[in-house]
């Protein structure tokens, strides 16, 4: 289609290695290109401004996810799992769909699993401050999440390992068929096997969130498959975007000490502190949407049936919306961040990723002065995800 204006047109490929390494110069790059950009390499358009990507996650008459949020288009080629019902569905099934997490992952609602949450936090700290140096991701980002949540759904101890290996397949396959996916799909088989003997009423405890979901069809809520459904992606979603924002978290302090010294000092911020982990160091990056029709963006034109990629995390930093956008800052009101997105596909289980990183990281301010760095930390890369492969810290006992 003829454009308006000149369109700003960029050869960067997001997904390559340089890029997840270090995205930020790229996304100012792209957001001063204009509100929008198309990526030559994938033939998509890229949006990186804050107002641009809330205004495509707002409106999915638009921008729809039923066609994957993802490089692949669902309507021209099958995806290698089935859809989401919730994260890859467009009203009405998703209206039903998420009406019945929304009840099920209220904050009063899982505000009664706060006092577990705060109590593992508070034993796992303790075991942690008694080695005095250890693996801030292996030994706590990815342990905590591992073992709260999968108590939180039902599901028994055996093989948890497996929910961190389905996590990379599913967050990696958002992305292009390049390494990173091949590598996150080296094993597909059983660890889909695994997740899928997980889905089933017979395999959840009674009184978890899992077995919530079975209830809705009961009332007629969902059929039973659907409810199948929805724990997979409770299963799929639910712990490695903890994960990285856990470690993430720890990364900030443990780089920037005086904002931590700030947080045990003024204990009433750790809401914000979190929401501003999640601005400034995104554990979620980048979401697909795909036209619907026509629709003209800062004067561009963009087609029908267009992928269109959201860099959350761009938009996180945009100095239109933020000031200092590149520094790290405690006591910010970083509401309006992207992290979750929003809209009608906001992250339904961001209650839950909040509860978490409060109860870690109100036990950590308790009895933690300073986290040091022992070695340089490695970093993980993902076509959708930011965060470390590991983290050597030392604890500073307060």
């Amino acid at each position: 289609m003829d454009t308006l204006i000149e369109r700003a047109v960029s050869s960067v490929d997001p997904f390559s290695h340089a890029f997840l390494e270090n995205p930020y110069p790229h996304h100012e790059a792209m957001r001063e290109a204009g509100p929008v950009v198309r990526l030559e390499r994938y033939g998509i358009w890229a949006m990186a401004r804050h107002q641009e990507v809330r205004d495509a996650l707002t409106d999915w008459q638009t921008y729809c996810s039923g066609a994957g949020v993802g490089l692949s288009d669902f309507r021209k080629e099958p995806p290698w799992r089935p859809p989401s019902i919730i994260l890859e569905a467009d009203p009405p099934l998703h209206t039903r769909t998420r009406a019945v997490l929304t009840r099920i992952l209220s904050p009063a609602a899982i505000n009664v699993l706060r006092e577990r949450l705060v109590q593992e936090a508070e034993v796992l700290i303790g075991r942690l401050l008694e080695k005095r140096e250890f693996d801030g991701i292996a030994e706590l980002a990815e342990a905590y999440p591992l073992k709260v949540f999968p108590d939180s759904v039902g599901i028994a101890e055996e093989g948890r390992e497996n929910l961190l290996r389905y996590g990379s397949m599913v967050f990696n396959g958002f992305g292009p068929r390049n390494d990173l996916f091949d590598k996150a799909m080296a094993n597909a088989g059983p660890v889909r096997d695994w997740i899928m003997s997980k889905c089933s009423r017979a395999a959840l405890a009674p009184d978890g969130l899992g077995m919530q979901i079975f209830r809705a069809t009961d009332s007629g809520e969902l059929s039973e498959a659907e409810a199948g459904m929805l724990v997979r992606s409770f299963l799929s979603a639910g712990v490695d975007t903890t994960v990285y924002g856990i470690g993430n978290a720890l990364y900030c302090f443990a780089n920037h000490p005086e904002q931590w010294t700030t947080l045990r000092e003024n204990p009433s911020l750790m809401r914000l502190a979190f929401e501003e982990v999640l601005r400034f160091e995104a554990p979620v990056q980048t979401f697909f949407r795909t036209t619907t029709k026509a629709v003209d963006v800062g004067g561009v034109q963009i087609g029908e049936g267009e992928k269109v990629l959201l860099f959350l995390a761009a938009a996180n930093r945009d100095p239109r919306r933020w000031e200092r956008p590149d520094q790290f800052d405690v006591r910010r009101r970083a509401t309006g961040h992207m992290t979750f997105g929003t809209g009608i596909h906001g992250c339904v289980g961001q209650a839950v990723a909040r509860l978490e990183a409060e109860a870690v990281f109100g036990a950590l301010a308790k009895r933690v002065a300073a986290f040091e760095l022992t070695a340089e930390p490695t970093r993980r890369l993902n076509n959708t995800l930011r965060g470390l492969d590991s983290l050597p810290l030392r604890l500073v006992p307060a």
